[in-house]
């Protein structure tokens, strides 16, 4: 059960005191008054009333807190769910509509189905597949389809719904001489105050102080009256159950959302889990269990009317500078949101939608991620064009086809480098038992009477073919003809069947031209399958070695193969996996 619930671990052990608790009480209020404001702002920018946004910050909390493993991760209603949900579900329906929120609600409950699929089978691996130059270049694009996003309730002008970003940009710029100049003002003013509050302490709540100063501001002033759009009514009381409509063309047209969504919001929780796991190094955060523990929120949450949720960055760093030691703290925070659907709602009248704006244009500027453009240009220029691609689809083509032109890509580049990976001509180092690169060691001896070559990845089909030409390169060059091709083997870590091919038809070619092949320092699993193949006794045992020493002990002094060196060809006669 403990395994099952990691909650009962808090307890298990009578280590939990009344220290601890109130240090999670203390940062559970802290998270709690942030969340309550954000959760509103972030159900508005998903294109569903602000009610919804506080509906997601209670069952999901307490499911999250009994099931997850991180001690702080703050999950709710973030931005870039947010954008993802609302750019996929906005082509099937009108935000804000009975549909639209019914599909939202149906989404939620699909990516939680989906999470905890993959937890059942173990599959946490997959967010793998989405690379950090992807996701950061995702991650800033939807930074700037957020910003854009927000133009119509921070400058008061009505702008029309446009399915791409720059359209909505250039209707802005033609009508900036219809700007509210209150609406203006007063997100201008709560973007001042938030930011300088945020920097002057961060755990200080000054979303939820300008919220409230504002709001009381709009009142006194009749500021509704004079072009300020409130987003009026809130519904009071708990969440009731609820069924989600449910429907098999419904679910196929929500795919590509759910898809998105399961893996950018898995990615960016099990991110933030972590750095904070290896900052504090108090628990140990278990990919799968985190899978279900998202996944059981939003299935549970759904039924409760409550849209999708994620890990939050800011939240989750500011629980932890609270002092929140465990996930009681979340329960906290869900018994504030749950205090104020009871008794505050009918305060939210008057809160102004240009504050709510503010509020996520202050979270989503430091998503912008500068620093990480300019570290992976002067690091890796492959990883810098996939996330200046990926930022561009993005923006340009939406963030679903954004993030798929970013994965595309990589997968390009990983194929392209691995079929074409590196090898080298190794030579003697004067003096030493070493055998280096000869481009790196220019100086170093090369022998006319062996060849040492070391192949620097996986023989498999995608670059078996180049592998061979390589080979055949090589040895063409070389003048006289060696008498041994030396085949380093140390950094071949698995080959397939058409790797296979290859070796037996460069082993045909060498032996065409008297040349002898010897293989040195095969890992396990390579000499298990070059032993199943036949290949193994089709060479012969004296042509296998553990150090290139010894082979070229063997090229120079024709040394026999010392019974010693039966280990080269060791192999494993267990029961392998189906698969292998």
């Amino acid at each position: 059960m403990h395994k099952i619930i990691p909650f009962l671990q808090i307890f298990r052990d009578k280590a939990y005191n009344a220290s601890i608790f109130k240090a999670d009480i203390i940062s559970g209020i802290t998270v709690g008054v942030i969340l309550i404001p954000q959760a509103i702002a972030y159900a508005l920018l998903m294109g569903v009333p602000p009610i919804y946004g506080l509906y997601a910050c209670l069952v999901p909390l307490f499911l999250y807190a009994l099931f997850g493993t991180s001690k702080q991760l703050s999950i709710g209603p973030v931005a870039v769910t947010a954008i993802l949900i609302m750019s996929g579900v906005s082509q099937l329906a009108d935000p804000f509509s009975e549909k639209f929120i019914a599909l939202v609600l149906f989404a939620g409950f699909l990516i939680g189905v989906l999470q905890i699929i993959m937890s059942v089978l173990r599959m946490g691996f997959l967010v793998n597949l989405i690379s950090q130059p992807v996701i950061s270049g995702f991650i800033s694009a939807a930074a700037i389809i957020i910003i854009i996003s927000q133009l119509s309730e921070s400058l008061g002008i009505d702008i029309p719904s446009f399915k791409y970003t720059h359209q909505t940009l250039a209707y802005t710029f033609k009508h900036l001489i219809d700007v509210h100049w209150i609406t203006f003002v007063m997100c201008l003013f709560s973007i001042v105050v938030i930011t300088v509050l945020k920097k002057w302490k961060r755990s200080f709540p000054g979303a939820l102080t300008v919220l409230m100063i504002t709001t009381i501001v709009t009142y006194v002033f009749d500021l509704d009256q004079k072009g300020l759009s409130v987003i009026e009514s809130v519904p009071k009381g708990l969440p009731s159950f609820n069924i989600p409509e449910m429907s098999y063309d419904t679910m196929m047209a929500l795919i590509p959302t759910v898809l998105t969504v399961t893996f950018i919001g898995y990615v960016g929780s099990i991110g933030i889990a972590k750095s904070i796991e290896m900052k504090n190094r108090d628990h140990v955060v278990k990919p799968n269990q985190e899978l279900f523990a998202l996944g059981i929120a939003k299935v549970i949450g759904a039924f409760f009317l409550a849209v999708p949720s994620s890990g939050s960055y800011s939240r989750t760093a500011i629980n932890d500078e609270a002092g929140g030691k465990t996930t009681v703290s979340s329960i906290i925070a869900a018994v504030m949101v749950l205090l104020s659907l009871l008794f505050l709602t009918t305060l939210f009248f008057y809160i102004p939608k240009a504050v709510l704006a503010a509020i996520i244009l202050v979270s989503v500027f430091g998503l912008i991620n500068f620093s990480e453009a300019k570290y992976l240009f002067k690091l890796r220029r492959r990883d810098f064009v996939v996330m200046i691609i990926t930022f561009v689809g993005t923006l340009v083509f939406g963030v679903e086809n954004g993030i798929f032109i970013g994965v595309i890509l990589s997968f390009v580049f990983l194929q392209y480098y691995s079929s074409r990976p590196h090898i080298a001509e190794l030579v003697n180092i004067p003096g030493t038992t070493y055998y280096r690169n000869i481009n790196r060691f220019p100086d170093a001896i090369q022998s006319s009477n062996y060849l040492i070559i070391r192949f620097d990845n996986q023989l498999y089909f995608g670059n078996a073919g180049y592998f061979k030409d390589a080979i055949q390169e090589y040895v063409t060059n070389r003048n006289p003809k060696p008498k041994f091709l030396i085949l380093d083997n140390t950094n071949m870590h698995d080959i397939d069947s058409t790797g296979l091919h290859v070796l037996e038809d460069i082993c045909q070619y060498l032996e065409g031209l008297d040349i002898q092949l010897l293989i040195i320092g095969s890992i396990g699993p390579v000499r298990d399958f070059l032993k199943r193949s036949g290949f193994t006794d089709k060479l012969g045992l004296e042509h296998y070695y553990l150090t290139i020493e010894d082979a070229v002990n063997h090229a120079e002094n024709r040394k026999a193969h010392d019974k010693v060196h039966e280990v080269a060809v060791q192999f494993n006669e267990k029961r392998r996996s189906f698969l292998d």
